[in-house]
C-alpha cells in the first residue's frame, strides 16, 4: 500500500458504557460493583462496571452467578433510552471531526480521519480531542485504538482500558498481531477459537504459520479473512452507510416452560416487539428466525424465508408460531425465546396481495 494510500483509522470504544452511565447518573453508585440488570434468578447481566469485572462479572452471564461471584452487587435497571440519548451526543462529536463514522452498537464506532474535518495533522492528537471532548460533554471515558486498518484499531482499542488509547503504526500490523491470542480477534468467536486450539492454532504467530490452503480447508469461507488478519491486514473501508442486515427481540422467562400456550405466548409477544421495530424503521424481512434457549443453556433456531417480505405482523406472529412449534413436544424447559427478522428492504406503498401494508 502506498504512503498516500495509508488510512488513518480510530475505533472508539466508551468504557462499561451502560454502567458507567449508571454510575454518572447516580453518585452512590461511584467506586462500587454495578451491574446493568434485573437481580430476578432468570436475570441476565447486560453491561457490568469495571468494579464488577475485577470480580470476574461479565455481559451476558446470569444474574445468580454475577452475584455468586460477587455477593456486594448492585443491579440498576437498564435505561435504554437514555442510553440512546447519550449516544446521539457522543457521535455528534464525531461528526465534528469526519464524516466516514461506522457505528458497531451504540457505544463503538470506527472512524476514518485520514482527512478530518479540524485539518489535525494525525489520527492520535484527533483521538486524544475526541476522548476528551466525549469527557466534557457527557462526563464519560472512552478508549482509542489507531492505526491503518479497522482489525488493527479495534484491537488496539482494548490494549489502554479503560480511559486510554494505543497506536498500531504502518508496518508493525503484523507484529503487534503476533502475540496475541486469536480468541481476540474480530471474527473469531468462541466457537472457531476451540476449533484452532485443537488444531494447535492460540496466538497470531500460530495462525500466520498456517497456508491458506490449510485455513480454507478447516475454516471455509473463512480462510482467507483469517490468512490476511494474521499479516496484520485488512483491506475493508470505514462504511458510513452500513445497513442493517437484522432486528430481533427475546425474552427470558420467569420459569421453565413446557406448555405449549406459554411458549407461544412468549413467541408471539417477541413477534410484536419486532414488527413495532419494523412499522418504526419502515422496513420489512423475508426471513424469519425463532430462537429457544433450553435449560440446559443449549440453543435451538428454526428460519424460514419467503420471496416476498412478512407485511402484517399476523403474518409474523403466526410464522413465528408454526417455526417454534416444529421444536415440539419440548424434550426439557424453555428458559428463553426470541423472535428475529432478516433479509431486510425498505417497505413500499403496495404490499403483496393478501397482506396488509404498513399502518
Amino acid at each position: 500500500m502506498g504512503e498516500a494510500a495509508v488510512r488513518k483509522i480510530i475505533h472508539v470504544d466508551m468504557d462499561a458504557f451502560f454502567a458507567s452511565v449508571e454510575q454518572r447518573d447516580d453518585p452512590a453508585l461511584r467506586g462500587r460493583p454495578v451491574a446493568v440488570g434485573h437481580a430476578a434468578s432468570r436475570g441476565v447481566v447486560a453491561a457490568a462496571s469495571y468494579e464488577a469485572r475485577r470480580f470476574g462479572v461479565r455481559s451476558a452471564m446470569p444474574s445468580s452467578t454475577a452475584l455468586r461471584k460477587c455477593p456486594g452487587l448492585i443491579f440498576a435497571p437498564p435505561r435504554f433510552e437514555v442510553y440512546r440519548a447519550v449516544s446521539a451526543q457522543i457521535h455528534a462529536v464525531f461528526a465534528d471531526y469526519t464524516d466516514l463514522i461506522e457505528p458497531l452498537s451504540l457505544d463503538e464506532a470506527y472512524l476514518d480521519v485520514t482527512a478530518n474535518l479540524r485539518g489535525l495533522p494525525t489520527a492520535t492528537a484527533t483521538a486524544d480531542e475526541i476522548r476528551a471532548r466525549i469527557l466534557e460533554e457527557t462526563g464519560l471515558t472512552a478508549s482509542a485504538g489507531i492505526s491503518y486498518n479497522k482489525f488493527l484499531a479495534k484491537l488496539a482499542s482494548d490494549q489502554r482500558k479503560p480511559n486510554g488509547q494505543f497506536v498500531v503504526p504502518p508496518g508493525r500490523g503484523e507484529a503487534f498481531v503476533q502475540d496475541l491470542p486469536v480468541k481476540r480477534f474480530h471474527g473469531v468467536g468462541p466457537v472457531t477459537a476451540e476449533k484452532m486450539t485443537r488444531l494447535g492454532i492460540e496466538t497470531g504467530a500460530d495462525l500466520r504459520r498456517q497456508s491458506l490452503a490449510f485455513l480454507q480447508h478447516h475454516f471455509g469461507k473463512s480462510g482467507p479473512w483469517y490468512y490476511a488478519i494474521a499479516r496484520g491486514e485488512d483491506h475493508r473501508p470505514v462504511n458510513p452507510d452500513r445497513e442493517r442486515k437484522s432486528s430481533g427481540s427475546e425474552t427470558t422467562f420467569a420459569k421453565d416452560l413446557v406448555e405449549p400456550e406459554a411458549i407461544e405466548a412468549g413467541v408471539e409477544e417477541m413477534a410484536d416487539e419486532v414488527w413495532a421495530w419494523c412499522e418504526k424503521a419502515g422496513t420489512l424481512g423475508r426471513t424469519v428466525t425463532v430462537k429457544v434457549k433450553w435449560a440446559d443453556f443449549q440453543q435451538s433456531t428454526r428460519s424460514r424465508s419467503f420471496a416476498e417480505p412478512v407485511a402484517s405482523k399476523a403474518r409474523l406472529r403466526e410464522i413465528s408460531r408454526l417455526l417454534v412449534r416444529s421444536l415440539y413436544p419440548p424434550a426439557k424447559g424453555i428458559r428463553l425465546v426470541g423472535v428475529a427478522i432478516s433479509n431486510l428492504e425498505k417497505a413500499t406503498a403496495q404490499p403483496a396481495a393478501g397482506e396488509l401494508a404498513l399502518s
